[in-house]
């Protein structure tokens, strides 16, 4: 009989030997999956480089890199992102504010003149100082106080996609006549809006340069065929200061929040173009597209109720259906108008997507090497699901949003536009690109956020909301933006006086 030891020593060999076998084979394959990785991963790099690809995230853009001349691009890309359903959308609430169409289109006018002027000025500053929006706002919120606007801003730049994606998904859906859900029409709005995005400014440009051209041609031709039941509008009752306040607070809230992006549309243009043909281009591009859409949309929200048939197409699929009912008559063509019109979005939310994808790098800078591309998978899956779940009560989640964003983002603005002008004395050389991620260099953001915060005293008794009124807005309406606006700007100067006293910066 063998001992124990004697048989191990006779099978020894024979199980060492396929064990070494299967070792040399599993790292084969390790090493064989290893290297298809790495040369996935180097195609992917490669593609990237030699395509329009935009890697560069929030550094700044040095002086010999700022050549573009393509000027009117700050035109288009305004342009393209207010010809589409989204002003038509925010339109649609004028009349839940007891507005006839007249008075509708009084405060659409009035408000867009008075507010677009903010996101066209803050735009012209990108050529001079080749910063993105959110890193022009460390010079006066400073290093690290500056995560509070920007959280506030992604935030807010989410909430646009969110509602974007949804109208879009309404208008498949209600193009499939029920068999393509809300849901799945959310999900197509969102990959495509990747798609723009995750290339960067170079493609975001020239998209824009055409993308309001079908986006024009599917509004006239849903005008058009829906136009005879737009004469039938509801009677309402003499306009009030509240209605006319708080729908103005609506249009605000909708063109103000622009500023927060302004200047990154326009880092790449050369400097040496006028400030003032550049505030103009940018002007009439949010103001024209707004106005006139936002005036359809309140002609379409003043006339539902008197057409049946739009009235129960609205409450199926809300502005998706609406827009099929004013094409129904087209027949199939009219779908296909319905489609493009949800496309014509994209312009709106491809812009938007690629703004946020630069906060997150600003919010975490050490995110700043990680390829600003990347971001935009973030935001897309993100976007996505919370669309999905908004969509359930979209007019109810659209005024509970708008009511946050509007009075934040003038606080916002009435920062950045005294900080340049008054303590920089309107001079681009002093936001010094070598002390754009430098705490020590920038002031200590103290000013900024407390004329922000104090301002609200004053902005909350101003509030007219579904789940709030204070006792100013109860007799004035809301004038909630206007006061934080002003009241910040009125704070800054004692508080920013007083810190560059003591800081020194």
């Amino acid at each position: 009989m063998m001992s124990q030891g004697d048989q191990d020593g006779e099978n020894g060999p024979i199980t060492v030997t396929k064990d070494v076998e299967k070792g040399v084979g599993q790292s084969n394959a390790a090493e064989s999956r290893g290297a298809f990785l790495k040369t996935i991963r180097r195609t992917l790099a490669d593609l990237i480089s030699a395509g329009p690809v935009e890697e560069r995230g929030v550094m700044p853009v040095a002086l010999e890199d700022r050549t573009a001349t393509n000027y009117f691009s700050y035109f288009w890309i305004w342009a393209s992102m207010n010809i589409n359903l989204l002003p038509i959308t925010f339109g649609l609430l004028g009349p839940s504010y007891g507005l006839g169409l007249r008075d509708c289109s009084l405060v659409i006018l009035f408000f867009c003149l008075l507010t677009a002027a903010i996101p066209a000025y803050l735009g012209t500053l990108g050529p001079k100082t080749g910063l993105r929006q959110m890193i022009q706002a460390r010079f006066s919120f400073g290093r690290y106080l500056v995560s509070v606007p920007v959280i506030l801003n992604l935030a807010t730049l989410t909430g646009f996609c969110v509602i974007i994606c949804v109208i879009g998904g309404q208008c498949l859906s209600a193009v499939a006549g029920g068999s393509l859900t809300p849901a799945v029409g959310i999900v197509i709005m969102g990959i495509l809006a990747l798609l723009i995005s995750f290339c960067g400014y170079e493609v975001l440009h020239q998209y824009e340069r055409f993308a309001w051209i079908p986006a024009l041609i599917a509004i006239i031709i849903a005008t058009g065929c829906g136009g005879s039941g737009l004469s039938h509008q509801a009677p309402v009752e003499p306009a009030t200061a509240g209605g006319i306040l708080s729908f103005g607070m609506i249009i605000a809230s909708y063109m103000i929040p622009y500023a927060c992006l302004a200047s990154d549309f326009t880092t790449y243009l050369n400097p040496k173009f006028s400030s003032v043909r550049l505030f103009l281009y940018g002007y009439v591009g949010l103001v024209v597209p707004s106005a006139l859409l936002m005036v359809l949309g309140a002609a379409i929200g003043g006339a539902i109720t008197s057409i049946p048939e739009w009235q129960e197409s609205y409450d199926e699929t809300q502005v998706g259906g609406v827009l099929a009912a004013m094409l129904s008559r087209a027949g199939g063509f009219g779908k296909f108008v319905v489609v493009v019109l949800s496309l014509t979005l994209l312009g709106n939310i491809a812009a938007t997507m690629y703004s946020i994808t630069l906060n997150f790098q600003i919010l975490i800078p050490q995110l700043v090497v990680v390829p600003r591309y990347m971001f935009s998978i973030v935001v897309t899956a993100i976007v996505i699901p919370v669309s999905v779940r908004a969509a359930v009560e979209f007019f109810a989640s659209l005024e509970n949003f708008i009511a946050l964003i509007g009075y934040w983002s003038a606080a916002f603005v009435a920062v950045l536009i005294v900080e340049h002008n008054v303590f920089r004395g309107g001079r681009y050389d002093t936001y010094d690109h070598d002390s754009w991620n430098v705490a020590s260099r920038l002031p200590l953001g103290v000013a900024a956020l407390a004329a922000s915060a104090l301002s609200f005293a004053l902005v909350i008794p101003s509030m007219s909301q579904v789940w709030f009124e204070g006792p100013i807005a109860e007799k004035a309406g809301d004038i909630g933006f206007e006061m934080a606006f002003v009241v910040t700007a009125v704070l800054y100067f004692p508080f920013r006086f007083l810190e560059k006293r003591f800081t020194g910066r």
